[in-house]
């Protein structure tokens, strides 16, 4: 079996609602075995509503190309339309992205993993943290709290009353 960490966020629409059926479609894919608290976080390189952010470790026989295919797939059902063009980062009902994949190192053309910008990223670090905080980065070589700490996002993160729940 093979363990991944997703990030999930969502700005547009319910969000909880958007954040819950990302839950279920990925809970036919494996084992959920952990879901961080729902953070509210400012939009990251563009102008718009604010996003709610999770993050959450799945057990699954996939691999990773055939699990970034279903997660595709998900993001376009629930009404994710990816950016065509250099129209940069927009709003987006549903965001998924697979931060770290047991602790392999994947570089292709579809896909890159570790994710090349999750420690720039305090709306990623924060929720990961919560649920794998002792994670070791298999290139930089590093915990999540370490890359945490020299993260030069200062955007304010808040962690809100909502909690997901895993539907396996």
């Amino acid at each position: 079996m093979n363990i991944a960490h997703l990030s999930l966020g969502t700005n547009l629409g319910n969000k909880l609602e958007n954040l819950n059926d990302a839950i279920k479609k990925i809970s036919t894919l494996g084992k959920i075995l952990k879901i961080s608290s729902v953070y509210q976080t400012p939009p990251w390189g563009f102008k718009s509503d604010d996003f709610f952010n999770i993050a959450l470790t799945l057990e699954t026989s996939l691999t990773a190309n055939e699990l970034i295919g279903s997660l595709l797939t998900f993001e376009s059902e629930l009404g994710r339309t990816r950016n065509v063009g250099d129209l940069g980062y927009q709003a987006r009902p549903l965001d998924i992205d697979i931060i770290f994949f047991n602790d392999e190192i994947i570089n292709t053309e579809n896909l890159t993993i570790p994710h090349p910008r999750m420690q720039d990223r305090n709306f990623v670090l924060i929720p990961l943290i919560e649920i794998v905080s002792n994670f070791n980065h298999p290139i930089l070589n590093k915990t999540l709290e370490t890359l945490f700490d020299e993260c030069d996002d200062k955007s304010e993160i808040t962690r809100t009353k909502h909690q997901l729940t895993p539907i396996n």
